[in-house]
C-alpha cells in the first residue's frame, strides 16, 4: 500500500487562521484551536500524488476580520489602505461579516480620535463585536469558568487571591522587558507590544487632554471577566505597578465596551489604579 509522505509544513497558521492541505474543497476558515490540532481524516490524502504542500490564502473576510482585529476599528477606505484590495471588495466582505454579526458599524470609533468632520454622510466606522472577537483564539473554555464558578461558591477570597496572583505572574513576565525605560511614553508601548505578544492586540493612544491611554483590542479572558471582573482590576494594578504610575480603568471588553481601555498617568506617580467602566 502507497503512503503519502506529510510535509511537516503541511499546514501553516497565518494570524489566528488555520490553513489545511485537505484537497480540492478545502476552505479556509477562521481557526478555532482543537481544528488546528485535529489531523484530516485519512481520505483527505488520497488525492494528493507527491510531496508538495498545498497552501490556501485567508479568505478577504478573514483579513479584514484580522484588520479590525489588530489594528482597531476603521471605515471601508481605511481598510481599503490597509489591505491594498479595493473598497467596493471591502464593502462585500463588511457586509457579509455585518450580517453575521461580527462586525457592526457605528459612527464613532470605539477609542482614539474623533475623525475630521467632512461634508455629506458620515462614514461608517467598523469594529469587531463580541461574537467576531470569539472567533480568534480565546485562552480560555467553559471548563475554566465553571472551576471559577465553583471557587467562588466555595471561597470567594479564594477568587480574589487567584486573579491577583495571575496578574503578579504577567507582571513578573512583563518586569524585566521594561527595565531600563524610563520614558513614561517609550514605558506604555512597550507594555502593549508585550500584551500584544500574549494576544491582547493592544496599542497605545493619545487621550483627552494628551493623556495615555493603553487600548486593548481584544481579551483572551473576556468570558470570565465578564463574570468575574477580578480579573480586570487585577490586571489593571498590574498595569500601575508596571508603569509605576495611575492608572484608571476606563471601559473593558468583558462588559460590553468596543475595548479595553486604561488611562495611564503621564507622570510618574505611587501606583494605584481605579475602575470608572461598570
Amino acid at each position: 500500500m502507497s503512503t503519502f509522505a506529510r510535509s511537516p509544513n503541511w499546514r501553516k497558521r497565518v494570524g489566528p487562521v488555520v490553513t489545511y492541505a485537505t484537497g480540492p474543497g478545502a476552505q479556509s476558515g477562521w481557526g478555532r484551536p482543537d481544528d488546528a490540532d485535529r489531523d484530516p481524516a485519512p481520505c483527505a490524502f488520497t488525492e494528493l500524488r507527491n510531496n508538495e504542500v498545498v497552501k490556501f490564502e485567508p479568505s478577504g473576510q478573514d483579513r479584514v476580520a484580522q484588520s479590525l482585529l489588530s489594528d482597531g476599528p476603521a471605515t471601508a477606505a481605511q481598510l481599503s489602505r490597509r489591505l491594498g484590495i479595493t473598497a467596493a471588495g471591502v464593502r462585500k466582505h463588511l457586509d457579509a461579516l455585518e450580517a453575521a454579526g461580527d462586525v457592526v458599524a457605528g459612527d464613532r470609533p470605539a477609542f482614539g480620535p474623533m475623525p475630521q468632520p467632512r461634508r455629506g454622510r458620515p462614514a461608517r466606522i467598523y469594529s469587531l463585536t463580541e461574537i467576531g472577537r470569539g472567533r480568534f483564539d480565546q485562552a480560555y473554555d467553559d471548563l475554566a469558568v465553571s472551576a471559577m464558578r465553583f471557587m467562588h461558591q466555595v471561597q470567594s477570597d479564594a477568587l480574589e487571591e487567584f486573579a491577583a496572583r495571575r496578574a503578579e505572574e504577567l507582571e513578573q513576565r512583563y518586569r524585566p522587558h521594561l527595565a531600563g525605560i524610563d520614558d513614561p511614553q517609550r514605558r506604555a508601548e512597550r507594555l502593549a507590544e508585550l500584551l500584544t505578544a500574549d494576544g491582547y492586540a493592544a496599542s497605545v493612544e493619545e487621550g483627552p487632554t494628551s493623556v495615555m491611554q493603553v487600548c486593548q483590542r481584544n481579551c483572551p479572558v473576556a468570558q470570565a471577566a465578564h463574570e468575574f471582573p477580578q480579573l480586570c482590576d487585577a490586571e489593571a494594578a498590574a498595569f500601575a505597578r508596571l508603569l509605576d504610575t495611575n492608572v484608571t480603568r476606563l471601559a473593558t471588553i468583558a462588559h460590553g465596551d468596543g475595548v479595553c481601555t486604561c488611562l495611564v498617568s503621564p507622570s510618574a506617580a505611587q501606583a494605584r489604579t481605579e475602575r470608572i467602566s461598570s
